[in-house]
């Protein structure tokens, strides 16, 4: 169920939406836990930005970039400095959205683990969908690794899988994993569509064949498969939507200044 500032009543235009947002939209109506948005504009900057994350994914998918651990990650020079850790830490000077937007054009420049895919991939979702200059004014300093380094994404966790919908972040663990293959003790997905993931390092599959290809990677005489947690994380979406800055321009020094409130969707007009 959704509520909109407590009322189950409220008006949306359909034309704004995907065919995915509907099914998205749908589906929360349908559920039995009740969501909660302060506004329409909320419940649509939701799902704008899930939208964006599924379309993140597939565009990393089709990027060229490689999978490698932390030992052998690779990033473009030119705007990245690759840290002892194997993370990427944003050169001075340039600007986040040219960096993260770098990874999708020069994929074969770069190899990362599946952890770092999905910080990545949940950048350029936010990137895409608050625009240029707000990505540029609050996301400075950039640095890609994984969960354990990010902060300003804001990350929500919950734990349960069957109320996970598409722009998700879902983990496939592997418990009986070969030793020598740490980097295959689970698999960070993002969640396409019903039963569709896409997992850097395996690519598009379904949760079936998402856990066979994990099972493959198992020790021998290995027992337990792999399996789909109930952990599931999103960006805290009202956090973002609440970024706000004044038609930010920036001089060579990187500096800026701006005018104007940015992150507003307007009402429409289908009732449900």
């Amino acid at each position: 169920m959704i509520l909109i500032a407590g009322n189950q009543m409220f008006s949306m235009n359909p034309l704004t939406l995907t065919e995915l947002e509907r099914k998205i939209l749908q589906d929360k109506r349908q559920s039995q836990v009740v969501y909660h948005y302060p506004s329409v504009d909320a419940l649509e900057f939701e799902l704008k930005t899930r939208t964006h994350i599924v379309e993140a994914a597939k565009a990393l998918y089709a990027s060229g970039v490689s999978f490698a651990t932390f030992a052998g990650s690779k990033c473009n020079e030119q705007y990245w400095t690759r840290t002892e850790n194997g993370g990427f830490q944003l050169k001075g000077g340039v600007l986040p959205s040219v960096g993260i937007n770098d990874i999708f054009e020069n994929g074969h420049l770069y190899g990362f683990e599946c952890a770092g895919a999905i910080i990545i991939i949940l950048y350029k979702a936010v990137l895409d969908t608050v625009g240029d200059a707000v990505f540029n004014a609050y996301f400075k300093n950039l640095f890609l690794r994984d969960w354990q380094y990010d902060r300003d994404l804001s990350l929500i966790t919950a734990y349960n899988k069957n109320e996970a919908y598409p722009g998700d972040v879902l983990y496939f663990k592997n418990p009986e994993h070969d030793p020598e293959t740490p980097e295959w003790q689970g698999e960070n997905v993002v969640m396409l569509d019903e039963n569709l993931y896409f997992g850097h390092g395996i690519g598009i599959e379904t949760g079936q064949d998402i856990i066979q290809a994990l099972n493959r990677m198992r020790k021998e005489n290995s027992t337990i498969s792999a399996y789909l947690q109930d952990l599931v994380v999103y960006p805290d979406f009202e956090y973002l939507r609440g970024l706000s800055v004044r038609d930010a321009w920036w001089d060579e020094d990187g500096q800026h200044e701006y005018t104007g409130i940015a992150g507003r969707i307007g009402l429409g007009t289908i009732r449900y």
